[in-house]
Parts: structure tokens; C-alpha cells; sequence
């Protein structure tokens, strides 16, 4: 099935299953924004427009502001795959004004802002919460460095745990040896060679179809992700661990930003952090929910499609836990400090090893 065809089908479907379970319709930020010169906003944020986060929070929170507004804010909203793109095009298509409003994961996003990969390195986060709280404390930080480019960062929020879908049966992390798996930014290409395992970089969108022609053996994305972009059909296997979060952020054009009348700046404000605050739940409430719908569960399946063909659920250990917080420590994060130099290993021990219990350098 190619993914055109699945646009077609699922956003109805997912959007029904996913308000049933999400608290039926998103809480809208009360009309605040007196008359005035009309406001059109080009956003483009997830990358697939079946991805409950465009479906249950987008949707509703910027592609109908301006019922919200009386029709002074006109968000046209899109997805990354609508528009043709891989995600890391984010930061430089807000940063020339081509889109004010732009989301990505921020690990795809790290090749302009190096810090932007250690909001989210791969085994540093296995609980949502901590997870959280590393974005609160590094917010500031990043946006130092992103305002240079001319843009900001107004939100950070996850997608369900990341985790592995293969096409065939694996039962251990050792099973991963020799194995061709698409990963997305460099510390999951650093956590899959430490497993022996070849990583691929393949984007979100082309995903499905590598997986169907065996281009890749497996695939790393959310629990939800993988289920609203139908991988259970051309994959058989899902782990339940926990690879990393895929920390995305909201970012909008500084100038356009700034520029905005002071109204319809607070009242964006006040929206995103409404948005922030579902994403967030969305993420964790999410990722058995996309567990569940991609091994054919139905009882438990409200966010995401249920699976035409269950896969089967690999369960992972506290041995094997313990082995991924053991590669984070020896590889992903000095790797990271490598990449991205002395300063980010200082901020990472300031601000983040508290969280994480790892301090960078021993």
C-alpha cells in the first residue's frame, strides 16, 4: 500500500479512535484577540498527517484557530510528508520566513544546533518524567543557540517510546547483530553500532515501504508512530524498550515572532502551552496504547488504528535495560560530547546528569 493511499484512509478512522480516548474534544483557549489586521500562518509540524499528535492536537489547537480568533489568526497546517520533506529541512524553512510556525523531531534538527541531540539521547531517558524535565532545563539553553539562526523554540514534546519494529523474530538486543535498522540522528546511529547491528537513515515517510522491500530489516520510530503509518503490515516484531523519546520542538520564526501584535502573541502563548501539556500526555498515554494496537489488542486500542495483522510483542528484561544504560554511558554520550564539543559536556553534567544519574567523564 503506498502511503498516499493510506492518507486517505486512516485520518477519519485515527482521529475517531484517538477523541475517545484522549478526552473526546482538546480544550480550547478562550477568543482573546480583539479585531485587527488579518494574521496568515504557515505551520508545518508532523511528519505524517495520520500521526495522532496532527490529528488530536494540530488539528484542533492551529488548523482551527481561526474559529477561535473570529478570524483574525489563519493558520494553513501541514504535514512534513504533505509537503515533501525528510524534517530536516525544519529549521531553515522557518528561519527564511518560508513557514512561521515549524515542528521536528530534534534530533533530525541537530546538524545546525549540535546541543539539540542531547535533549534526547539515545538511553538517557527510559521514564517519560525524567524525560520531561531534561526539556525544561535545556529549553533555555538550546534557544540560545537557536536564536542566532533566528528562531525559537516554543515547545518540547515527545512522541511515544521509541522502539524497534523488525521483520522478522528477534527475541534479545543480541538478535540485532548484522541486522540493517533505520535509525534518525546520530546517537541512535551510535546505540545500534554498539549492538553490532548497521544503521540506515531513512525518513519517516519512506520508512514503510523500506521495510516492505526488505531494504531494511528493522525500523525505529514511536509505538504510535509505527502504527498510524501501518507498519504491522510489512513488520512482524515490536519491542516494548525504550530506545529514546524522539523530542520534538515546535519553533517559530523570530522576527515574525516578535512582530506579532502583542494580543495575538499571548494568545499563541497560551495555546501552546495547552499543546505542550496534551503532547505530553499524549506521549505517554500513547505508547502501550500503540503497543497494544499494533499486537492486535483491542480492548486497549483507542489512540491508534488496531493492527489488520497483530505482530507480536517482544518484552525486554532489566538485563537488557541495564545494557542500554551501560551503552549510553560508554558510547552515546561521549560520542555526543565529540560531536557537539567541551561546553555541551559541561552543560550536560550541570544540568542534565542530575536527572539522567550519569555524569559525563565518570
Amino acid at each position: 500500500m503506498t502511503m498516499l493511499r493510506f492518507f486517505a484512509v486512516l485520518p477519519g478512522l485515527a482521529l475517531a479512535a484517538g477523541l475517545l480516548a484522549f478526552g473526546a474534544q482538546a480544550q480550547q483557549p478562550a477568543a482573546s484577540v480583539p479585531p485587527g489586521p488579518r494574521v496568515n500562518v504557515v505551520a508545518i509540524t508532523q511528519p505524517v498527517p495520520t500521526n495522532t499528535q496532527f490529528t488530536l492536537v494540530d488539528v484542533p489547537f492551529l488548523r482551527d484557530m481561526a474559529s477561535r480568533t473570529g478570524g483574525r489568526v489563519n493558520v494553513t497546517l501541514a504535514s512534513h510528508a504533505e509537503r515533501n520533506l525528510g524534517g530536516a529541512e525544519i529549521v531553515r524553512l522557518v528561519r527564511s520566513g518560508q513557514a512561521e510556525i515549524g515542528a521536528g523531531t530534534l534530533s533530525t534538527l541537530s546538524g545546525d544546533v549540535p546541543i539539540l541531540d542531547g535533549v534526547d539521547l539515545s538511553g538517557m531517558a527510559p521514564r517519560i518524567g525524567d524525560a520531561r524535565r531534561i526539556t525544561e532545563e535545556l529549553m533555555p539553553i538550546a534557544n540560545r543557540d537557536l536564536e542566532r539562526f533566528g528562531v525559537r523554540l516554543v515547545i518540547m514534546y515527545p512522541f511515544p517510546a521509541q522502539v524497534l519494529f523488525c521483520r522478522s523474530a528477534f527475541r534479545s538486543l543480541d538478535d540485532l547483530r548484522g541486522r540493517k535498522i533505520r535509525t534518525f540522528g546520530a546517537s541512535l546511529v551510535d546505540l545500534v553500532g554498539a549492538l553490532g547491528a548497521q544503521p540506515v537513515s531513512i525518513g519517516f515517510p519512506e520508512v514503510y515501504s523500506a521495510l516492505e522491500r526488505g531494504v531494511v530489516d528493522c525500523a525505529v520510530t514511536g509505538t504510535g508512530s509505527g502504527a498510524a503509518a501501518r507498519w504491522p503490515e510489512v513488520s512482524s516484531h515490536i519491542s516494548d524498550l525504550p530506545l529514546s523519546w524522539a523530542v520534538a520542538g515546535y519553533m517559530v520564526n523570530l522576527a515574525w515572532w516578535n512582530r506579532l501584535d502583542p494580543a495575538v502573541r499571548a494568545h499563541f502563548e497560551a495555546t501552546f502551552k495547552e499543546m505542550s501539556d496534551k503532547l505530553w500526555q499524549l506521549g505517554d498515554e500513547g505508547t502501550r496504547d500503540g503497543i497494544d494496537c499494533n499486537i492486535g489488542n483491542r480492548e486497549a486500542c483507542r489512540l491508534n488504528q488496531l493492527a489488520p495483522r497483530p505482530m507480536t510483542e517482544v518484552k525486554s528484561t532489566p538485563e537488557e535495560a541495564a545494557r542500554l544504560r551501560g551503552i549510553f554511558e560508554r558510547t552515546v554520550l561521549p560520542n555526543w560530547v565529540g560531536r557537539c564539543g567541551a561546553r555541551c559536556g559541561e552543560i550536560y553534567n550541570q544540568v542534565i546528569a542530575p536527572i539522567s544519574g550519569v555524569r559525563f567523564g565518570g
